[in-house]
C-alpha cells in the first residue's frame, strides 16, 4: 500500500474525527445520541465551524479519491503522488484548525492551495 493510498484512508476519517470535536466542544451528552442532527444545528461559535469544516472536508473526498487513484492508473512517479497527498492530507489539518480559529482569509488560502494538490494528482500523469 502507497503512502498516497494511507492518505486516502485518513482523509476518509478526519470528517469523523472533526465531528467528534465539534460534538465535543459543542456541549454533546451521550442522550442527545438519539436526535444527533437536531443537536448539531444547536451548537455555536467553534464547534459550529469545526461542523462546517467536516462538511466541507466531506465535500473533498470524492475529487481527492479520483485524483489519487488516476495518479496511481497512469503511473505518476510514486514519490511525487505520496508528497502530493501527504501535501494535501497537511493542509486539509490546518484548514480545519483555520476555520475552528475563524480565520476566513487564510482558510480560504490553505483550501487553494489544498485544491491545487488535487489536481495536480489528478493530472500529473499525463
Amino acid at each position: 500500500m502507497t503512502i498516497a493510498y494511507l492518505c486516502l484512508v485518513f482523509a476518509f476519517v478526519l470528517p469523523v474525527l472533526i465531528a467528534g470535536y465539534a460534538k465535543a466542544t459543542g456541549g454533546f451528552r451521550p442522550r442527545d445520541n438519539r436526535n444527533p442532527r437536531e443537536f448539531m444545528a444547536g451548537i455555536k461559535g467553534g464547534a459550529l465551524r469545526a461542523r462546517w469544516a467536516e462538511q466541507n472536508s466531506y465535500e473533498a473526498l470524492p475529487a481527492f479519491f479520483a485524483a489519487v487513484i488516476v495518479a496511481h492508473q497512469l503511473q505518476a512517479p510514486q514519490a511525487t503522488v505520496d508528497a502530493l497527498a501527504v501535501a494535501f492530507i497537511v493542509l486539509r489539518l490546518i484548514y480545519v484548525a483555520l476555520y475552528v480559529a475563524d480565520k476566513p482569509a487564510l482558510r480560504s488560502l490553505v483550501w487553494v492551495a489544498g485544491l491545487g494538490c488535487t489536481i495536480a494528482l489528478a493530472v500529473i500523469g499525463f
